[in-house]
């Protein structure tokens, strides 16, 4: 099975097989994936385009880091991110649940969250992921990482995103 191309020299073995099987799982089962990213600023999307004779899995994606993309590109509420904010579950199932409306794909995966430090009161490493398909109700997961570092947390965020793609993938 062909690699990541572009990104090879900085992904983990693990990363990359991993990228490759979700990938060849929704090729085989007919699926499309679709995201939308804040904090990973398009690094899955990337991935997932990056594996040659698997690109056809992917539908398209969309980089909503601001307030306005995310109001503009996927419909959320301005009100929902005032409060509770752009890094939020329910921000993150807007997002996902906005990208399921704007796409064709079958299963739609949104992330936002906390590279590295921010505001007052933002939390580094917090990141919220949603996954909404056209069968099931939406999922959420939280996670926090650590060491609190943008590298590490957008690589940690494409792992989990990847492991809820499989999953989801998996379950058909």
């Amino acid at each position: 099975m062909a690699g990541a191309e572009t990104l090879s020299p900085v992904l983990t073995a693990a990363l990359e097989q991993r990228v490759c099987t979700v990938l060849e799982e929704a090729r085989r089962r007919n699926l499309t994936l679709a995201t939308a990213e804040s904090c990973t600023g398009g690094l899955l999307a990337s991935l997932l385009t990056d594996v040659e004779g698997r690109g056809h899995a992917f539908d398209r994606g969309f980089v909503v880091y601001t307030n306005e993309a995310k109001h503009e590109v996927l419909d959320i509420p301005a009100s929902l991110l005032k409060d509770p904010g752009p890094v939020s579950g329910p921000t993150a199932i807007a997002m996902a649940q906005g990208l399921l409306e704007h796409s064709r794909a079958d299963l739609c995966l949104a992330v936002t969250g906390f590279a590295g430090p921010s505001g007052p009161g933002d939390i580094p490493g917090l990141v919220f992921f949603a996954l909404a398909t056209r069968r099931r109700a939406t999922t959420l997961r939280r996670e926090m990482f650590v060491p609190v570092d943008r590298g590490s947390v957008r690589i940690g965020s494409v792992r989990v995103a990847l492991e809820m793609l499989g999953a989801a993938i998996r379950q058909g």
